[in-house]
């Protein structure tokens, strides 16, 4: 079930707007950001409050591959598979996290830590092979860096 905030936010959004169904991406995404991925009862709610069909939302759902129709990690790492990471080491850098997570690609790591997902392109091929962690960017990826980057989101954050 969405919250009143989410709910509030929500209205808040579709008010910028002629259409209300205009707010579907944010919304989405507000509802993402509270709980990491969009359930069937989540997209219900929001189609509502939109005023529209829950398979209109379903559509706009999953055309976009950063809106999560099932559950994800508490981390979840984009690899890039472009052409300028896979000529640059893409092949062994999806090896040795699939190695280190004990997961293969759209899985989530059994703590709940990680989903691994690849994704056709980060932007930043002159910086290959990359990936990104949330909203961080890592570029130029050997496996030593890979290591210490999922060391640091493996971590409690420091307060």
């Amino acid at each position: 079930m969405l919250t009143e905030q989410e709910r509030e936010r929500i209205r808040d959004e579709a008010g910028h707007y002629d259409y209300a169904q205009a707010a579907c991406v944010e919304a989405l995404k507000i509802v993402q950001e509270g709980h990491r991925w969009v359930s069937d009862e989540h997209l219900k709610e929001v189609a509502e409050l939109l005023d529209m069909s829950p398979e209109a939302l379903d559509s706009v759902a999953t055309f976009y591959n950063l809106i999560f129709r099932k559950p994800v990690g508490e981390n979840v790492i984009l690899l890039c598979d472009s052409v300028s990471c896979w000529i640059m080491g893409y092949e062994d850098i999806r090896a040795h996290l699939k190695e280190r997570l004990g997961v293969e690609l759209g899985e989530t790591t059994a703590d709940g830590k990680f989903t691994l997902l690849p994704m056709a392109c980060l932007g930043t091929c002159d910086r290959a092979p990359a990936m990104m962690v949330g909203g961080d960017l890592h570029r130029n990826l050997d496996n030593e860096k890979v290591d210490e980057i999922l060391g640091r989101y493996r971590q409690p954050p420091e307060i």
